[in-house]
């Protein structure tokens, strides 16, 4: 179960990093410039230690999945962007093939 840990460590670390990035304007500020380099550290890490157990494909397929739910949550938190009503659709979509892997999914360890 600790692969799932790592997992969810890589994406959090992941969504820190790829939402700092805005903030970083190019890497000229040093503090959100930090977070964007700590984070992708931090999340690719953990995202090797989660493929000693889930197949590469599985766990990416999660990691960016969710992660790009979470990024675009972040961004209309942080940056006050938002998503039309087909951005939102495809959003759900890939959701729900993450859930279609977590739940059906005989390449998984469970």
């Amino acid at each position: 179960m600790m692969h799932w840990l790592y997992l969810g460590i890589a994406i959090i670390a992941e969504v820190i990093a790829t939402s700092a990035l805005k903030a970083a304007a190019g890497f000229t500020r040093p503090l959100p410039s930090a977070l964007v380099i700590g984070g992708y550290a931090v999340a690719f890490y953990c995202l090797s230690l989660t493929l000693r157990t889930l197949p590469v494909g599985v766990a990416y397929a999660v990691w960016s999945g969710v992660g790009i739910v979470l990024v675009s949550l972040a961004s209309w938190l942080l940056y006050r962007q938002t998503l039309d009503l087909p951005a939102l659709a495809g959003i759900a979509l890939i959701m729900a093939g993450v859930l279609v892997i977590n739940l059906f999914s005989r390449s998984l360890p469970h």
